[in-house]
């Protein structure tokens, strides 16, 4: 009976043991989402807008980034192969208009000087002299009916993104460039 005892209440331990921890990761993931916009540094990237329409959640523009296919000299790591799938790491400097430009790509986090600004993505593509990276900046929902408004304004766009020291992104705002 004793035993039967101590077993129940070191299964319910353990029980409660994972649903905090299942707890704290998702705590985990929405405050790292949050840090972004506390922590982060904002940046300006020329965008490329399609708007398509998801159903679940409204009209959204599908962005497209000068950054997003790159030059594949701007690839640093002569020794480690360029793969799909791959996470890497783009240095980003601005401008003389202040749009931040990529000005290199890293298979490890770089460390930025003061201006600079490091995106983490992931290689989508690599063929012969081009490399292209997804940011996970791709969607920005907008208000209903709004969409098709800002596919118009296609290469006029400026999208204002803060982007946390660990290389993860939001958009925080589209402008017209001007």
């Amino acid at each position: 009976m004793i035993q039967d005892v101590r077993l129940i209440k070191r299964r319910t331990w353990l029980l409660s043991l994972l649903v905090l921890l299942q707890l704290l990761v998702l705590a985990g993931i929405a405050v790292s989402y949050y840090a972004v916009g506390w922590f982060g540094t904002e940046i300006k990237l020329k965008t490329a807008p399609v708007d398509p329409r998801d159903y679940l959640y409204g009209d959204y523009v599908r962005l497209g980034y000068d950054i997003s296919r790159l030059d594949s000299s701007l690839w640093n790591e002569k020794e480690i192969e360029v793969d799909s799938g791959k996470r890497v790491y783009v240095l980003l400097k601005p401008d003389v208009h202040g749009v931040y430009e990529a000005k290199g790509i890293y298979a490890s986090k770089p460390a930025p000087q003061p201006g600079e600004a490091v995106l983490r993505g992931t290689v989508t593509n690599h063929w012969s002299g081009s490399i292209s990276i997804s940011y996970g900046l791709e969607k920005y929902y907008v208000p209903e009916g709004t969409g098709r408004e800002l596919e118009e304004q296609a290469n006029n766009l400026i999208a204002k993104v803060k982007v946390a020291s660990w290389g993860q992104a939001k958009i925080v705002a589209l402008e017209p460039r001007g």
